[in-house]
């Protein structure tokens, strides 16, 4: 900062430490007036006005000073444009909220000289002018403006407690020589300023100089609504004397808190829920046992405003799961961006220590949940970009979640939202983002695409730390599942996602640590029993993790992107085996498994063919198995590389036939050797799928296929295999893998291994 802005703001600053002397000296002066006044030396109404005199000057001349020294406000002519317009709010409401507490004052002032008849008529007057200054002082004070919606939503949250307030002043205010209109508008008037006072009190920006400022205007209104319903005759003058309290220190307060707001931003904290949901029907509860006791029955007007608190009620709860359901609408109900710092200014490093921060400072009992979001953009744009594309998520997060809802940017990974809300409810705001967040973003002249994913995690005793850790989790878990879906935190969950991130940190370099091995299946043959091949089955051997099977180990490696460095050792070390049972005299086929895009890639059939004249081994003994499910995609490459294969002598398999009508419809097209067909197709005698195998065995022979049952796992599946007319086997039922020396051991028990 400029030095002349430093000592251009340093007297604004200084002002915050100086001792409220002057503040003091009123209130002093004010509990001896009431004192006079109820003693009797003074008339009330002159209390009224004197002390409403004394607390209205000193607090427009704190006010006059906020809106006549716009420098020090905007940090001197070297501050920014957006300082200059962030000054702007606090010295407009600084003017509309010194006419509110002058014109409170006068009020007060003219009382005692204007006749009894006309008091009332001045006490309203006045009334009805503080407090459109106010509501437009306060309005100006905000330093966002809430949607449309979200105004809705706030009104929805106040309208229950406020109809009850209503009611308990209805009930508590006296019948006797009260006209019911009058007795009613009182109530209102009552019941609106304890629940506005209650917002204040519970609300997240309780700290903050605009609550200060709202509590402030709540009781200078409070005085105003006593001084004109002051009752006739001598009465009045002792009634007057209860305006004077919340007058003075309503005025204070309203120049107390602009003062605030205009030195430093609000400082939020978490919105008290359970006053506002407490504290009136408790109070109703009192006011009616207070009404019974003295004799009374609830008259109508208590049983319709007792009616009247369903119908906010109901659609409280039917707006809480309502979303927007189209773009205008949610670009129509987006507030604009707010400057404050909570909820939703800071992105990246800060955004993520703010929503620590604002975790730690929820109060116990800790309720509610942590919605964690990644955007996951379809195409990869520039910094800028993205930024605009982080800036119009978060205000499309704004735009559906609750006020008290507190959104974060968290820069390159999405953004955050803690809710105040149960699980029901935060399940459903987790769908309301990724309706608002999978709309195309229009930004920089580009159409942006998004499938954002939601993790869920309910707020607890946990660390925040942890609790951001477990929302993390829960929205990975989306996005493996397929993205643009909510998913909760739970222990199985971690422990699911805890072993994938292990198994990512880990394989990289497996190869390099000599970390995998193979383990062999022996294929037989059903009609002797006695060994024809093997299939070459991997195993990952980890220090740390243990034995990883392919099942757990084949998809990490294909989202790593290593699937094509385990393919190579996997072959090479098949066929060194290969070539080693061949030296023995043994003559085996070796059948190894690839994926599809390993025998797509165009070197696979050379490569292949390499590693075969490097070990001496024979085309004819090595099988090369496809799984039928991921050929569809890619079928005439695969056909290609098939055909390949096959004109150099190796053989080929299509593994885990289906035996479904496009299956056998693309059976004739893949030129293959063996048809591998699992239990559920293999099927012993007198299950209704027998049939089936009937028809694959018919048309693998057709074709000149041999079929091979695999994961035969009892004799009842093996005799049934063999009955069909499949003529090799392979499962635990009768043979389990295991390593080369075991296996080798396992062949000494047949006189001849043969093809």
């Amino acid at each position: 900062m400029p030095v002349t802005s430093v000592f251009r703001a340093a007297p604004l600053r200084a002002g915050a430490h100086r001792p409220l002397l002057p503040e003091i000296c009123v209130l002093a002066v004010a509990a001896v007036l009431i004192a006079l006044g109820a003693a009797g030396p003074v008339p009330a109404l002159a209390v009224v006005a004197l002390a409403g005199a004394a607390a209205s000057t000193l607090a427009g001349v704190r006010l006059s000073r906020l809106t006549l020294a716009p420098e020090a406000l905007a940090g001197g002519p070297a501050a920014g444009r957006l300082a200059r317009r962030r000054a702007a709010r606090p010295r407009r409401a600084a003017a509309l909220l010194h006419a509110a507490v002058v014109t409170a004052g006068l009020t007060a002032a003219v009382l005692p000289l204007a006749s009894a008849g006309y008091r009332p008529a001045a006490a309203t007057a006045g009334l009805a002018g503080t407090t459109a200054l106010l509501g437009g002082g306060l309005f100006s004070l905000h330093r966002s403006r809430p949607s449309v919606r979200g105004r809705l939503r706030r009104l929805l949250d106040h309208a229950v407690p406020g109809v009850c307030l209503v009611l308990a002043a209805w009930l508590l205010l006296p019948y006797a020589g009260v006209p019911a209109p009058v007795r009613l508008a009182v109530a209102v008037a009552l019941g609106l300023l304890a629940v506005d006072a209650l917002a204040v009190l519970t609300g997240a920006d309780r700290d903050g100089g605009a609550a200060r400022c709202r509590g402030g205007a709540g009781l200078t209104l409070l005085a105003l609504v006593l001084l004109a319903a002051l009752p006739a005759g001598p009465a009045a003058g002792r009634a007057a004397l209860l305006a004077v309290p919340p007058m003075v220190v309503g005025v204070l307060l309203v120049a107390a808190g602009v003062r605030q707001v205009a030195q430093a931003a609000p400082a939020r904290r978490t919105a008290l829920v359970w006053p506002r949901a407490v504290l009136p029907p408790v109070v109703v509860v009192l006011a009616v046992v207070h009404q019974l006791q003295a004799g009374l029955l609830p008259d109508r007007t208590a049983v319709l405003l007792a009616l009247a608190v369903v119908p906010p009620l109901v659609a409280r709860e039917l707006f809480g799961v309502a979303a927007p359901t189209s773009t205008e609408e949610s670009a129509a109900i987006a507030p604009a961006p707010s400057t404050a710092p909570t909820p939703a200014g800071p992105g990246g490093p800060a955004g993520r220590v703010a929503l620590l921060r604002a975790l730690a400072a929820r109060p116990e009992p800790v309720c509610g949940a942590l919605l964690v979001v990644d955007l996951h953009l379809t195409e990869l744009p520039g910094r800028l970009v993205r930024d605009d594309v982080a800036a119009e998520a978060v205000r499309r997060a704004r735009a559906v979640a609750a006020d008290e809802d507190e959104v974060f940017d968290l820069a390159g990974s999405g953004l955050a939202v803690v809710s105040g809300s149960g699980p029901v409810l935060a399940y459903a705001l987790g769908t309301r983002l990724l309706t608002a967040l999978s709309r195309p973003y229009e930004v920089s002249g580009a159409v942006l695409r998004s499938r954002p994913s939601v993790g869920l995690a309910e707020l607890g005793r946990s660390r925040p730390e942890d609790l951001l850790r477990q929302a993390d989790l829960a929205r990975r878990r989306a996005a493996q599942l397929g993205r643009e879906r909510v998913e909760w935190y739970d222990a199985y969950l971690e422990e699911q996602l805890v072993r994938r991130l292990d198994l990512e940190r880990e394989l990289p370099g497996a190869v390099a640590r000599g970390e995998l091995d193979l383990v062999y299946q022996p294929v037989l043959g059903l009609a002797d029993r006695a060994p024809v091949g093997t299939e070459a089955l991997l195993r990952w051997r980890n220090p740390v993790l243990g034995t990883v099977f392919p099942a757990e180990l084949l998809p990490v490696a294909e989202d790593l992107d290593i699937m094509g460095e385990l393919g190579v050792w996997v072959l090479d070390r098949a066929c060194r085996q290969l070539a080693d049972w061949t030296v023995g005299g043994r003559r085996l086929w070796m059948a190894v498994n690839v994926t599809t895009r390993e025998l797509i890639s165009p070197d696979f059939v050379p490569r292949t063919a390499a590693v075969l004249e490097a070990y001496g081994v024979g085309p004819d003994q090595l099988v090369i198995e496809v799984a039928e499910p991921k050929v569809a995609a890619e079928l005439p490459t695969v056909v290609a590389r098939l055909a390949g294969l096959r004109s150099m002598g190796i053989r080929t398999a299509l593994d885990d036939f289906r035996a479904e009508h496009a299956s056998l419809a693309q059976l004739r097209r893949l030129p293959i050797d063996l048809l591998k067909v699992g239990p559920e197709v293999a099927t012993a005698g007198g299950d209704p799928h027998r049939p089936l195998l009937d028809v694959v065995v018919t048309v693998a022979e057709r074709l000149g296929l041999e079929v091979v049952a695999e994961e035969l796992e009892s004799a009842h599946q093996v005799e049934g295999a063999h009955r069909a007319g499949c003529r090799y086997g392979q499962g635990f039922e009768l043979a389990r893998p295991a390593t080369a020396e075991r296996v080798e051991a396992y062949f000494e028990e047949f006189p001849s291994t043969s093809r």
